[in-house]
């Protein structure tokens, strides 16, 4: 771990980043430590957050709204991609992290430090994601990750840093971890480590219960221009907005609930809560138009680069050469994928119930089994011929 004398410290105002500013200047030498704190729409009240850095030691404590590049730039192109890790998280967490990271590094540049820092542990993913984002942008920038290195408690971490004059109001104790943005919220730890254990009822945020749901159905519709969502109900909406409302109407009928055994990126399995009502229901919207508006190899194929796009997210290679060449494939699928799906939320359910597209390749006359039928039967039995071949010739052979 090479020395700094000037840092940029991604915060959060939490124990761990708060004790990160002391900990730089004591123990390693760090002159001047600048925070950042990114605003992506967790909720919480950032002004106290940056006085808190500057009244903890920082030298300057930086607040960036980044929400709306949070959306069009990282959430876009994965729902774009139908990115779900393992088929069933979409990255809500694991999006945010490329971004702080072009945060940090432009930090960096502007203020002449010549290391980047966080407070990230050994054990999780955020680590690698921070680490291999930071160095893909600027390869030549030390990273510091103090509570990768200073083996605290957690209640060591708080002794430390009340020997050093820090103050850390008494507060409700919550054996949960919790990490929320506009898309989604992450929810582990506690009682939680037991995958036998339910998840209680009161540490949901943004979904109703099913108990709690309405019991009338509703309908939403939501319209994509080139695989981005940019109406709902037929109202043309901004990206953040659109996030918010979506997240507002799916979560008050008990949708976007996941509870998943995870495999992290280190090797172990951890077991995770989420809840992303938006960010679910538009790749389930997202995936359905595409079906009406991408031919049968195409969307067959993409499957397959969905899975690895999710990985790469996953992974922290965000800003990899693999991620780079899949944009490009995937932008180039979504030039026709434009149209208006209709969900019915119910329950815990978001059914597509309908999709329309001035795109789509469905054919009517083509599907009918009506009067309209234009499909030319005779063409079966030589198409039918021609495709089984292979497999009769084999079966010939070895019988």
């Amino acid at each position: 771990m090479g020395r700094a004398t000037k840092v940029v410290l991604a915060y959060s105002g939490g124990v761990d980043t708060t004790v990160c500013i002391t900990y730089l200047k004591q123990e390693w030498g760090v002159q001047d430590v600048i925070t950042l704190a990114a605003d992506l729409g967790q909720g919480d009240e950032l002004e106290p957050i940056r006085a808190k850095a500057l009244k903890s030691g920082a030298l300057e404590s930086l607040v960036v709204d980044a929400k709306e590049s949070f959306v069009r730039e990282y959430a876009f192109p994965a729902i774009q991609a139908n990115a779900l890790y393992e088929n069933r998280y979409p990255l809500s967490t694991a999006l945010a992290r490329p971004l702080i990271a072009k945060l940090l590094v432009e930090a960096a540049e502007k203020y002449g430090a010549d290391a980047i820092a966080h407070g990230c542990t050994g054990k999780g993913n955020d680590q690698v994601r921070f680490d291999v984002s930071i160095g893909a942008l600027n390869p030549k920038i030390k990273i510091l990750a103090p509570a990768r290195e200073w083996k605290m408690s957690r209640e060591e971490t708080i002794a430390y840093g009340e020997r050093h004059g820090l103050s850390f109001p008494v507060k409700k104790s919550s054996p949960y971890s919790l990490d929320r943005n506009l898309l989604g919220m992450a929810i582990e730890a506690g009682p939680l480590e037991d995958p036998w254990v339910e998840p209680p009822e009161d540490v949901f945020q943004m979904t109703k219960s099913l108990v709690d749901a309405p019991n009338e159905p509703e309908y939403v519709e939501i319209t994509f221009e080139g695989g981005i969502p940019v109406a709902l109900n037929g109202n043309a909406i901004d990206p953040v907005q659109l996030i918010l409302q979506l997240n507002q109407i799916v979560g008050r009928h008990g949708i976007g609930r996941i509870d998943m055994i995870e495999n992290r990126l280190v090797g172990i399995k951890s077991r995770e809560i989420y809840e992303t009502p938006a960010l679910l229901v538009l790749i389930h919207a997202h995936r359905d138009l595409e079906s009406l508006t991408l031919t049968r190899d195409v969307t067959q194929y993409k499957r397959g680069l969905e899975e690895t796009y999710s990985q790469l997210i996953y992974n922290g290679l965000w800003y990899s050469p693999l991620k780079a060449a899949l944009d490009g494939f995937i932008q180039e699928t979504q030039k026709q994928v434009s149209g208006t799906v209709r969900l019915k939320l119910f329950k815990g359910n978001a059914n597509i119930v309908g999709r329309k597209s001035e795109n789509s390749i469905y054919s009517h006359d083509l599907a009918t089994y009506g009067a309209e039928d234009t499909f030319d039967h005779k063409a079966a039995e030589g198409f039918i011929y021609v495709w089984g071949l292979p497999t009769r010739l084999w079966s010939d052979k070895n019988r």
